[in-house]
């Protein structure tokens, strides 16, 4: 774990994307984080807003989702991909909850410390750590660290973590990022991962943090064209709940 790397990569991200979001502003519940999350899986943000908002508009309450058939749930999700087991899981998940508590009502997680928000509902199948630390974040105000795709692609590819799964990369940076700086560390790589440090074809040629990087390709990257039009994809679905 390279400190010295980590720090200035939280600056110079922060430097070129500006003021990071206010996530203490408004405080959505928690079962909107969990689901809203869980929608975003294998898809863009905004089409998984589109899918959430569907939802809303057609039920009003997680309770009727959970009592509504899955075709019917399946129908207002079909814009963001594998609609049918994220249909499935999402309406198993609120039957359990209901189950457990009694309720949909998550208001208890407010009390419990952040180990016991993991070990609560990592007993749910398809809520995983990353999910989790979403619901730290945006439903209780603290500041946690989820590692989504592009967080674990980026801190690979700048060698600030050596881990070969995102949960491990996890457990490696989350107690080294300095204390408030998590979310917006969290945010500033999903936005580097989608505009610079892209997947198939990374643009290392405008890359602000090329002479860091320890990526094997990232000399043969540097040679290509110099984009005519550099897109931004910025949406997050979570801070518009």
């Amino acid at each position: 774990m390279n400190k010295r790397k980590l720090n200035i990569v939280i600056r110079k991200l922060s430097e070129y994307f500006g003021n990071p979001y206010d996530y203490k502003s408004k405080s959505p519940e928690i079962l909107d984080v969990l689901i809203a999350t869980k929608l975003s899986q294998n898809t863009t943000d905004k089409s998984a807003f589109v899918a959430f908002t569907n939802l809303k508009k057609k039920f009003q309450d997680w309770d009727k989702v959970a009592n509504a058939e899955v075709g019917e749930i399946k129908k207002c999700i079909q814009v963001c991909g594998l609609s049918n087991t994220k249909a499935k899981n999402i309406k198993t998940m609120l039957l359990n909850m209901k189950k457990n508590y009694g309720n949909l009502n998550l208001s208890f997680a407010k009390e419990l410390s952040e180990e016991k928000v993991y070990e609560e509902f990592l007993k749910y199948d398809g809520i995983g750590v990353k999910t989790i630390s979403c619901v730290l974040i945006f439903a209780l105000g603290r500041d946690a660290f989820p590692v989504d795709t592009h967080v674990y692609r980026t801190l690979s590819r700048l060698g600030v973590v050596k881990a070969n799964t995102p949960e491990k990369a996890f457990k490696q940076i989350k107690d080294q990022i300095p204390e408030g700086k998590k979310y917006e560390l969290h945010a500033n790589l999903m936005k580097f991962g989608r505009n610079i440090c892209k997947a198939k074809i990374p643009l290392c040629n405008i890359c602000f943090l090329y002479g860091i990087c320890e990526f094997k390709e990232k000399t043969i990257f540097r040679k290509r064209p110099f984009p005519l039009k550099i897109g931004e994809n910025n949406f997050i679905i979570l801070e518009n709940l």
